[in-house]
C-alpha cells in the first residue's frame, strides 16, 4: 500500500513553514488599514503583496476541474511545481526517480539540480511504457515516476491501462504531466485522484490557454500531498499580475475552446501536407499541438528551414528520435509559410 509518510523527506515532516503577512490576515477587499507587511502604501495596482494561496483563481479552476481548491497548488510555471516535488520527497544524494525517454528534458535537469538519481527506462518503439522494465528498475529509494501524456516530443497519449498498472504497483508517487491534455481526445486523469492516493497531475496555462509569458503551472493531487508542497513553496510564488491575467483567461472558456479547435484543424492540414513531402519518412501520431516527423536528415532540414526564417525543433539527439523534427502548430499564416518552405527544400 502507498504511504505518504514513507515518501516525505524527514526534514520536511517537521518543517515549520514561513508565515507571511497575508497568510496571517487575508485581505477580503474591506476597508481595513493594512500596516502589517511593510509595503509601500501608495496604490499603483501592485504595491500590495498578492494572495499567497491564489484563492480566487483556484476557486475557478476547482469548479472547472470538479475538485476542491485544497487539491490544487499553483506555481511559477510547471517547472517550479516539478522542482517542489523533488524538494519535498527526494533526499539529495540518496533517492532516485524514474523517467521514460524520449520525454520532457526538465525531469533530468531537476535531478541534476537536486542531486537525485535519474533512472531512465526507454519507452518502447511504439512510445509506450515498458511496465515490466519500469517496475524492475524500482528500488527502496525510488520515490517518483514521471509520465508525460501526451508525451513531449512524441505527441502520443500513454496507454491508460499501462498507467493504471503502474499506479497500482509502484509504491511511490506517479506524476502525470498533462501539459498538452487540452489537445487530446483522451480525458485528463483528474477524475482518478480519488482512486489513487499516489497520483499527482501537473498542467499548465502555457499551451492551450496561450499564456506561456505569465508562467503559471498547476499541480493537482490529494489534500495531503498539496499540504506538504504548501509547506515549502515560496510565500508569494505567483505574482499579482499573473493571478489577475490568468483569472481573466480561464474564465473565457469559449474563446479557449475556439483556439484549441483552430489549432487542431491546422494540425490536420499540416499532417496532410507532410504526407506529400518526399524526405518525410514517418509522421508520428499526435494528441498535442505539435507533430513529430522522421526525415532523411534532420540537421540538414533544420538548417534549411532556418535559412528560410522558420524555427522548428531538431529532436534527433533524443532517444528513439533519430532524424526527427518537431513542428509546433502555428496560425494559418505561419503554417502556410512552413508548408511552402518544406515543399521548396531539395
Amino acid at each position: 500500500m502507498f504511504s505518504l509518510d514513507t515518501i516525505i523527506r524527514e526534514n520536511i515532516k517537521g518543517l515549520q513553514p514561513y508565515s507571511s503577512a497575508r497568510d496571517e490576515y487575508v485581505s477580503d477587499g474591506s476597508t481595513m488599514v493594512f500596516l502589517d507587511a511593510n509595503e509601500n502604501p501608495y496604490n499603483n495596482g501592485v504595491n500590495r503583496y498578492p494572495d499567497p494561496q491564489q484563492r480566487s483563481l483556484k476557486r475557478v479552476l476547482a469548479e472547472q476541474k470538479g475538485i476542491s481548491s485544497e487539491n490544487i497548488l499553483l506555481g511559477n510555471g510547471s517547472d517550479e511545481v516539478l522542482d517542489l516535488l523533488f524538494r519535498a520527497f527526494c533526499e539529495p544524494n540518496v533517492d532516485a526517480i524514474i523517467s521514460l525517454p524520449p520525454t520532457y528534458g526538465m525531469y533530468k535537469v531537476l535531478c541534476n539540480i537536486n542531486a537525485v538519481e535519474n533512472k531512465e527506462v526507454l519507452l518502447t518503439k511504439e512510445f509506450q511504457p515498458d511496465v515490466e522494465a519500469i517496475l524492475s528498475a524500482v528500488t527502496a529509494v525510488t520515490k517518483i515516476l514521471f509520465i508525460c501524456s501526451p508525451n513531449n516530443p512524441t505527441g502520443n497519449t500513454i496507454s491508460k491501462s499501462k498507467i493504471s498498472e503502474l499506479l497500482t504497483n509502484f509504491k511511490g508517487l506517479v506524476v502525470i504531466d498533462e501539459a498538452y491534455i487540452d489537445f487530446s481526445e483522451d480525458e485528463s486523469w483528474v477524475a482518478e485522484l480519488v482512486n489513487y492516493p499516489n497520483l499527482i497531475i501537473t498542467q499548465t496555462l502555457s499551451k492551450a490557454y496561450g499564456m506561456a509569458g505569465i508562467r503559471l503551472g498547476i499541480c493537482l493531487a490529494s489534500r495531503e500531498i498539496i499540504a506538504v508542497l504548501n509547506k515549502i513553496k515560496p510565500p508569494y510564488n505567483v505574482n499579482e499580475l499573473t493571478q489577475k491575467k490568468a483569472l481573466e483567461r480561464v474564465i473565457d472558456k469559449k474563446l479557449i475552446a475556439t483556439e484549441v479547435q483552430n489549432i487542431l484543424k491546422e494540425r490536420d492540414t499540416l499532417i496532410r501536407a507532410l504526407q506529400d513531402i518526399f524526405y518525410v519518412k514517418v509522421i508520428y501520431t499526435t494528441n498535442a499541438n505539435f507533430v513529430l516527423v522522421k526525415v532523411d536528415d534532420a540537421t540538414k532540414r533544420y538548417n534549411q528551414l532556418l535559412e528560410k526564417g522558420i524555427v522548428v525543433r531538431n529532436r534527433t539527439t533524443q532517444a528513439l528520435c533519430e532524424n526527427t523534427l518537431r513542428f509546433t502548430i502555428g496560425t494559418t499564416q505561419e503554417n502556410n509559410a512552413l508548408i511552402k518552405a518544406l515543399k521548396e527544400l531539395v
